[in-house]
């Protein structure tokens, strides 16, 4: 089932999408957000009303907003296919562990609402990716129990600002966080909706302008997302909430020759088989 925070006439609230792209109101039922409601257990609860509630309002006429509200965490892993990792053409082997960086819930947009380009940089670029949405606290979750602690997927436009990756020697912070360069949703859809064989070949494209850019399945990460999760359960106590971005194929801008950096007018589609598309355009950040 898909779920979705939104806002409407003001309000903001969170439901469930039913097959005719209505919106059930789940939060004047069980009240609270949806990160409450998974982090109290209960959206086994939400699905089951969903089916049987009254929808109260189509899908186009509410505002979209991040699936997760203030997410407590929000982690990202680097050159995660192992068709990327080639694509870098530094003759580097094929690493041991995840590569692991952070963003703030700032850096992030909403489905149809356009990525910033900041002033202080032409070279923003886009990033498909799969995002994991922990759905039951864990620390150092066996590889065997891994899906077991998934709320549901979701897909995020893991915006990057390619100059600023490299102004300092051992992190990727600064390039990564610009606010509104990156974007996420436009929905949940729950772990009940997949399998361990949707999780270990999901397909998913990038389109810029229609031109498909990325395109690839899990099934070519060099760390699968039940790997994923045992991995940053060692040091992190994953908690209901918690986002995980698995990592982008290749095909990004930075690796054409010339470049092919997103500017104002731009439209980022990505697409991943089972959740459905994201969808961005680009403009100059607002002063």
């Amino acid at each position: 089932m898909k779920f979705i925070s939104f806002e409407l006439a003001g309000s903001s609230s969170w439901g469930a999408i039913t097959e005719t792209d209505q919106v059930v109101d789940l939060g004047k039922i069980m009240g609270g957000n949806l990160k409450a409601i998974i982090e109290a257990g209960k959206l086994n609860e939400a699905r089951a009303l969903a089916d049987s509630a009254q929808s109260t309002v189509e899908l186009a006429e509410v505002k979209l907003l991040c699936p997760i509200p203030d997410p407590r965490m929000i982690l990202c892993i680097g050159v995660n296919y192992a068709n990327r990792n080639a694509e870098y053409k530094d003759g580097s082997d094929v690493p041991k562990f995840p590569s692991l960086f952070m963003r703030v819930p700032q850096s992030l947009t909403t489905h149809m609402e356009p990525l910033w380009r900041p002033p202080e940089s032409d070279q923003l670029d886009y990033e498909g990716e799969i995002v994991i949405v922990i759905g039951k606290r864990g620390r150092r979750i066996a590889e065997a129990n891994a899906y077991d602690h998934i709320a549901g997927l979701t897909i995020m436009n893991e915006g990057t600002l390619r100059d600023w990756v490299r102004h300092a020697k051992f992190n990727v912070t600064q390039g990564k966080n610009f606010c509104n360069s990156g974007a996420i949703g436009p929905w949940i859809v729950s772990a009940d909706e997949f399998g361990a064989e949707q999780y270990e070949n999901m397909h998913i494209t990038t389109k810029v302008n229609g031109e498909l850019r990325q395109d690839d399945t899990t099934a070519n990460m060099m760390f699968p997302i039940r790997y994923i999760i045992h991995y940053c359960s060692k040091f992190f106590e994953l908690q209901p909430g918690d986002i995980i971005a698995t990592g982008t194929p290749n095909g990004a801008g930075a690796r054409f020759d010339p470049p092919k950096y997103l500017v104002p007018g731009d439209s980022i589609e990505i697409a991943v088989e089972g959740i459905g598309k994201l969808i961005n355009g680009v403009i100059d950040e607002p002063t």
